[in-house]
């Protein structure tokens, strides 16, 4: 059986000339004529071209390898470079589309609105995928109007992360900074925080603003968008509450501007990063990044926790990718075959084994792989090895909160509710408005957006 991947080394998509602006791209009307009949059984052939995926360690390559003996004589083309959205919009309304498309699950809703993608009802069905096997949080962030648009792949969560040293000499604990008490964390920053001649010069704690909004609010009680992903919340009481505190943060520390001044000049990746060196107190971080400071830095002072509701219990805003099938594709058979072998437990299953291989080879620990298949998970998990402590915490606390995430459901504006809520945490930040002022203002703006972008869907699904 022959099988080869073409790996283009430019974006390889023609290009349409149009206005992309807030209009419709494809037809949603149409889209399930788009589709092939599924049948698990079935002996494929033809080219799958995949944007948005050109992964090369050997998580991505074992399960690349899985998937195209999965495909049989499908030639599989990996087209370089990360996802440029308005590129693929381009390529949909010119009618050449990629077959498949790996993009981040929060992008699914407004690329569905759009019509650029297709659901995958028939996929689902015809592939035998079981969605009983994803997480619940991470299937809601691919499903619009009732219907999924992706399949789910990597989990991203968030861990809180603290220089254990730095934490004792202040005589605060972990438990002091992992969200739980909001009055203690801020206490425990003013404890943490050093200046040196009127410069910081170890920043107590980073509440991670603009992007963590969302999960400080989930963490009192809140959301940013109702369940049914219509209605924004951007100005709630826990939404001005979050913001107001976790700005504050960094008002004690001297302001926003020192303190990213100061954390950029950090070598994030390296083994000079601001844990070894002992210039940050903690702050939450995405568990992928234990796995940095682990190979970096082994000896640096950890210690390790999830982050914290405010009545003390785990809590992660979950985030990730994956897989979606353009619309206008005309190999959707294949693309869904690949869609299944991907994510699969099979598929996991020999990532792991792979990175497991490479990690006993350089005698380093396998922390695991987060996915958003809670089955391959829990079997991952079991093939975790030991790399003493402080980093077994730390993995503790990241397979914790993946048990314990939380989402904003898919909707069609999700990249103008996005900026919406960027523009209002930065203008609080840069000390431009207050936080009431600021979120008052998003929300409109957030609203109207979802207004019209639930409008534009249902009109076409009248069609």
């Amino acid at each position: 059986m022959h099988r080869s991947r073409r790996i283009s080394w430019t974006a390889g998509v023609a290009i349409a000339v149009v206005a992309m602006g807030g209009c419709a791209v494809g037809t949603g009307g149409g889209a399930q004529e788009d589709t092939a009949e599924y049948d698990s059984g079935a002996t494929l052939d033809g080219e799958l071209s995949v944007m948005g995926f050109s992964g090369v360690d050997e998580v991505a390559t074992s399960r690349v390898d899985f998937a195209e003996a999965e495909l049989g004589d499908v030639e599989v083309e990996l087209i370089e470079g990360d996802l440029d959205i308005q590129q693929f919009l381009s390529a949909v309304a010119s009618g050449e589309p990629p077959e498949l498309l790996y993009a981040d699950r929060d992008q699914i809703g407004s690329l569905a609105a759009r019509g650029a993608i297709i659901p995958l009802e028939r996929c689902i069905e015809g592939e035998g995928i079981d969605m009983g096997q994803f997480r619940e949080s991470a299937v809601d962030q691919v499903t619009l109007d009732g219907q999924v648009y992706g399949i789910p792949e990597f989990n991203q969560v968030q861990v809180t992360m603290a220089n254990a040293d730095l934490l004792a000499a202040a005589g605060v604990s972990i438990e002091d900074v992992n969200g739980s008490d909001r009055a203690a964390m801020t206490e425990a920053n003013r404890a943490l925080t050093k200046s040196d001649g009127g410069s910081l010069s170890v920043i107590g704690v980073d509440s991670k603003l603009p992007e963590f909004l969302p999960l400080w609010v989930a963490a009192a009680g809140g959301s940013l968008l109702s369940e049914d992903g219509r209605t924004a919340s951007l100005d709630s009481q826990e939404a001005v509450d979050a913001l107001t505190w976790g700005v504050g943060i960094y008002e004690d520390q001297g302001g926003f501007s020192a303190v990213k001044a100061f954390r950029d000049s950090a070598d994030f990746f390296g083994e000079g990063n601001q844990f070894a060196t002992n210039v940050l107190g903690a702050m939450p971080m995405e568990q992928w990044y234990i796995n940095v400071l682990n190979e970096a830095s082994p000896d640096a002072p950890m210690a390790f926790d999830t982050v914290r509701t405010t009545s003390g219990e785990p809590i992660a805003f979950a985030g990730g990718s994956a897989w979606a099938i353009p619309s206008g594709t005309e190999n959707a058979a294949a693309a869904c075959r690949w869609a299944r072998a991907m994510t699969s437990v099979d598929a996991w299953r020999a990532a792991a084994d792979a990175r497991l291989a490479v990690r006993e080879d350089e005698g380093k620990p396998f922390t695991g792989i987060l996915t958003g298949n809670s089955v391959a998970d829990e079997e991952i998990r079991g093939m975790v090895t030991s790399g003493g402590e402080p980093w077994d915490a730390g993995v503790e606390a990241m397979y914790e909160a993946n048990d314990h995430t939380v989402s904003l459901p898919a909707n069609p504006a999700d990249a103008e509710f996005e900026q919406a809520m960027q523009d209002a945490v930065n203008s609080v930040l840069n000390g431009e408005a207050t936080a009431e002022e600021a979120l008052a203002e998003a929300q409109e703006t957030a609203q109207k957006a979802l207004d019209e972008g639930w409008k534009t869907l249902e009109e076409r699904g009248a069609e």
